[in-house]
């Protein structure tokens, strides 16, 4: 149900790199140095064997052709990913330094752009070599480089969030009471790849007391008539990320328990209210938070409103007291309110939403009003 999508071409990889060595530029860097991981695939569809302890480096200095620093036995796998004919590749074999193989790439005196996903031990290596060198990360440096996604990311995203959807429909069906949290988390993982997911990143079931803790692994907790259950799941879907919450409650709740649900979707509806283009990040959050303020439950939304979404479920941009990051057309993030009762339970709605022209778009659209399950 996710849909057919062309792959990535190396000319899209290329244009990705052109892109990252101009903000590189526009930030003052020398350029950017780009370990496996997420920023890496982004740029290069390369996704290395797990992680090792030799050296796997992307440079890229704006002027010059992109380089990839790999090791000689995983060459032959860097040139057949999808962006292989769009890099340069400087092999190293076991035995020789692979940061004598990087320094001649580098200005000894660079100040550079580093993913986050780097080993400080090849960050020490390089600065053993090119002891004049400096070093940002992407997160202090260069935040928001993956947080505008063009219309073949966004398609990804929307059949993401369509396929976390689906997922909840049938998981609403599901029998609750008198089966474990992990039971039911099972079964929204398998729900999850059955529509289309090749990746379950996280299945958070957390009934009754436990819905208090906002990243509550699913446990043993057996889920008991009467229950708040929060449900927060996602993953990956052609390479992009889902991530969406609902709170269902076993049988009838208590005014109480559908007050503080009503608060919290008048809380989310409120945050996505907000989101229009040139908006401060910081402006969703206090939307958010203002509608459970107001309620008076504001000591018990306990996180920021939301954070990005793309190639990993968590990236900038994040809706966050203090981010005045502006809203751009094609960001995409999380708008999750929520509120928490310790040692009774907790509420929590999120959408996907994304940046548009005028507004907001929901990539999410299961009904927000509580479900009551069985």
């Amino acid at each position: 149900m996710t849909g057919d999508f062309a792959p990535f071409t190396a000319d899209d990889y290329r244009a990705r790199m052109r892109h990252a060595a101009r903000a590189a530029a526009g930030a003052g860097f020398a350029g950017l140095l780009v370990a496996p991981g997420p920023d890496l695939v982004w740029l290069t569809g390369y996704a290395p064997p797990a992680a090792t302890e030799r050296l796997t480096l992307l440079v890229l200095v704006p002027g010059a052709d992109p380089v990839l620093v790999v090791p000689k036995l995983e060459a032959g796998d860097a040139e057949k990913a999808a962006g292989g004919p769009a890099l340069t590749l400087r092999d190293w074999t076991d035995g020789t330094s692979p940061y004598a193989v990087t320094a001649p790439l580098l200005d000894a005196r660079g100040r550079y752009a580093v993913s986050d996903d780097a080993w400080a031990l090849h960050l020490l290596g390089l600065q053993r070599e090119l002891p004049e060198s400096a070093y940002v990360s992407f997160s202090d440096g260069l935040p928001m480089l993956r947080a505008v996604k063009d219309d073949a990311e966004l398609a990804r995203l929307a059949a993401a969030g369509a396929a976390a959807d689906a997922a909840y429909e049938e998981i609403r069906n599901a029998r609750f009471a008198g089966r474990k949290e992990s039971d039911v988390a099972a079964d929204l993982a398998a729900l999850l790849r059955r529509f289309g997911h090749s990746q379950v990143d996280f299945t958070v079931v957390g009934s009754g007391p436990n819905g208090a803790n906002p990243h509550h692994e699913a446990g043993e907790r057996v889920i008991r008539e009467g229950d708040m259950v929060v449900l927060d799941f996602g993953g990956l879907v052609h390479g992009y990320g889902s991530d969406t919450t609902r709170t269902v409650h076993v049988g009838e709740p208590t005014a109480e328990e559908r007050e503080i649900h009503d608060v919290v979707r008048a809380a989310q509806e409120a945050g996505f209210r907000a989101v229009r283009p040139g908006a401060a990040c910081q402006e969703v959050d206090r939307a958010a938070r203002r509608v459970i303020a107001d309620a008076g439950y504001g000591e018990y939304f306990i996180h920021r409103t939301g954070h990005g979404i793309g190639t990993t479920t968590h990236e900038p941009p994040y809706m966050i007291e203090g981010e005045e990051q502006p809203l751009v057309p094609g960001m995409c993030f999380s708008v999750e309110p929520g509120i928490y009762l310790p040692g009774r339970f907790g509420v929590r709605i999120e959408d996907i939403v994304t940046v548009t022209g005028s507004g907001g778009r929901r990539l999410n659209d299961t009904a927000r009003e509580m479900a009551i399950v069985s």
